[in-house]
């Protein structure tokens, strides 16, 4: 299953490859991400049903679903994400594969997923919970903050972000954690997934990007002493 669905991941990504140029931008990768996950636990529900991979499917559809239509609502009308700007050239491996390669390896514990059901799937499913509160609720305050006209420059300090300086980024990978337990057992090697989005997240495209953008903002220095970067935590004095 692991090969098959590699190989269905790069026809899915080569296909969205196609979009960006048509759209002429890259970005779209962003909105392609959630629903690829989706698709890869729709196909491996088919060829290895369990009720582990039912009750995943309807997570990851949750998640997905979610995070594509307010990436897509985000970006729509807007210029390119400045994040992809420096992969013009040659963006199908850059952006599209490395993305597709990556997706795979998160999906890791729904690929090799098995029937058998203990307590600490069931740990998972409320982990989850805890993880798309998070995000959820997050990104919505963020967008709030950023409709208002009166925030323009500002930095987003209240409700979680008072807490967590990128809590929508903790709320995804503590989904992704939940996944994993969800389909634990007995294949603890499969932590590579969670193991993989925590990786990104913290190191690579999440929150050193953003951390970046806002480097040498007066506001952004006092608030980043403050508050936690990641993992929600109360305020410093």
């Amino acid at each position: 299953m692991a090969i098959n669905t590699a190989i269905l991941i790069w026809i899915y990504m080569t296909i969205w490859y196609g979009l960006s140029i048509v759209k002429k931008r890259n970005d779209i990768a962003d909105t392609a991400w959630g629903l690829g996950f989706i698709l890869v636990t729709i196909y491996n529900l088919l060829f290895n049903p369990s009720f582990k991979l039912l009750i995943s499917l309807i997570l990851v559809s949750i998640w997905g679903l979610r995070l594509a239509i307010h990436i897509y609502n985000r970006n729509k009308n807007k210029k390119e994400d400045y994040r992809y700007k420096q992969w013009k050239n040659n963006a199908y491996l850059k952006v599209f594969i490395t993305q597709g390669f990556f997706m795979w390896l998160i999906c890791w514990p729904i690929i090799f997923s098995q029937q058998n059901l203990n307590w600490l799937n069931i740990l998972g499913i409320f982990i989850w919970i805890v993880g798309f509160y998070f995000e959820a609720t997050a990104d919505k305050q963020l967008k709030e903050f950023i409709n208002n006209p009166n925030n323009k420059g500002k930095i987003m300090q209240s409700g979680l972000w008072a807490n967590s300086r990128h809590p929508n980024y903790f709320g995804e990978v503590t989904m992704w954690w939940g996944i994993w337990l969800i389909n634990l057992n007995p294949n603890w090697w499969t932590i590579i997934g969670p193991l993989t989005i925590t990786f990104l997240i913290l190191k690579v495209s999440g929150v050193p990007l953003l951390e970046k953008k806002y480097e040498g903002n007066p506001e952004f220095e006092k608030y980043k002493k403050k508050v936690s970067v990641f993992i929600p935590w109360w305020p410093k004095k």
